[in-house]
């Protein structure tokens, strides 16, 4: 399955609850030349074609619906899943791939 790497950038507008991706690329690395080249601060995700996060991430085991709100087509709709991301600061990696298909934020 094709995979690309969308980056969401930080929102700081308060009241702006909707997020949108700033690009999307084929490699990691493109990405973060464009992240770097900016000086931007956010999330780079790696995702994977014509499927959904939420489904792609029960189908393979890295996410187990099993709070009643797991099962919402809110959460569903809002579901980042990506195993793999890297969060940036001022267009530098800041830190290790991370594993949170159920951060805080979905809660």
């Amino acid at each position: 399955m094709a995979e690309v790497w969308v980056f969401t950038g930080v929102r700081n507008t308060p009241g702006t609850n909707a997020t949108f991706p700033g690009g999307v690329f084929s490699t990691v690395q493109r990405a973060e030349e464009w992240i770097a080249e900016h000086q931007l601060s956010g999330v780079l995700t790696m995702c994977q074609l014509d499927v959904g996060a939420y489904d792609w991430a029960v189908e393979h085991g890295s996410f187990k619906p099993k709070k009643p709100h797991h099962f919402t087509a809110e959460f569903i709709g809002r579901f980042a899943g990506g195993e793999t991301h890297f969060h940036h600061e001022a267009g530098k990696r800041s830190g290790a791939s991370e594993q949170d298909a159920d951060s805080d934020q979905l809660a």
